[in-house]
């Protein structure tokens, strides 16, 4: 069985995603040390309790997310959800590794890209606060006869249903999409000339302006679309070292 170490896997995560390069809203890397060698990783969305349990029980050594455990603005307790999933890591000498905004801006592996990719979309300019949205189109160079119509595809490949507001004023062509809580990068979505806009959630404004623009907006889901680039990451680098991999997804409404 191969085995690494955690400085080995830190340096490998740190050198294909480059945290140092954003202005992020909490630390990315390892947020929780724990034993030094390594040789089966778990990946998931979020650090929650769930995934947590479920890494102990595959006898993880390593978890990789997306979502830590500390944010900006927390006050810094370490007491009740906090705890828990503390005590857990600790009691089980399990390391975390989270990414945020590194791994959702990865060219190829992050969670933009394998978005585009699960959509059949391929992305030819980038947009928006640290060029963290991705503008292109399908993959056949074929376009979306109707909002509707691209709503449908999004819901029949991600298997759930979708919030749609607005429609485009035309067939839809340029697509722009964003993983995650990207509501507000809707607006520079529609400066770069996107006749449709994807992402996880929407908030009150979006539906005006979309509504008022003509560019259809559409939510899939904040958990949804984020599903895909952890795994995609972990599965890369496990590759690297020999080290087994395994995706576990908590299931999650919003």
């Amino acid at each position: 069985m191969n085995t690494t170490t955690r400085p080995d896997l830190l340096q490998a995560f740190d050198a294909l995603l480059e945290p140092a390069r954003f202005k992020d809203y909490g630390p990315n890397g390892l947020q929780v040390e724990g034993k030094r060698q390594v040789h089966r990783i778990v990946s998931g969305v979020t650090a929650s309790r769930a995934l947590i349990e479920a890494a102990i029980d595959a006898q993880a050594d390593a978890v990789f997310v997306h979502h830590g455990l500390f944010w900006r603005g927390q006050d810094g307790c370490v007491t009740g959800w906090m705890k828990q999933r503390l005590a857990l890591l600790l009691a089980h000498d399990i390391n975390l590794f989270a990414y945020h905004l590194p791994l959702d801006a990865h060219p190829e592996l992050g969670n933009n890209a394998q978005l585009g990719l699960q959509l059949g979309l391929t992305a030819g300019a980038r947009f928006g606060e640290q060029n963290l949205g991705f503008l292109g189109g399908r993959s056949d160079g074929g376009s979306f006869a109707s909002t509707c119509a691209l709503a449908e595809h999004i819901e029949s490949r991600l298997k759930r249903p979708v919030v749609q507001v607005g429609q485009a004023q035309a067939a839809i062509k340029n697509i722009a999409w964003c993983s995650g809580g990207a509501q507000g990068y809707f607006e520079a979505a529609i400066a770069a000339g996107a006749d449709a806009f994807i992402t996880g959630e929407i908030s009150e404004p979006q539906a005006h302006y979309a509504r008022e623009m003509g560019v259809a907006f559409i939510a899939c889901g904040h958990h949804a679309s984020e599903r895909y680039g952890a795994p995609a990451v972990a599965a890369h680098v496990a590759a690297q070292f020999g080290l087994q991999h395994q995706f576990i997804d908590i299931d999650n409404p919003a």
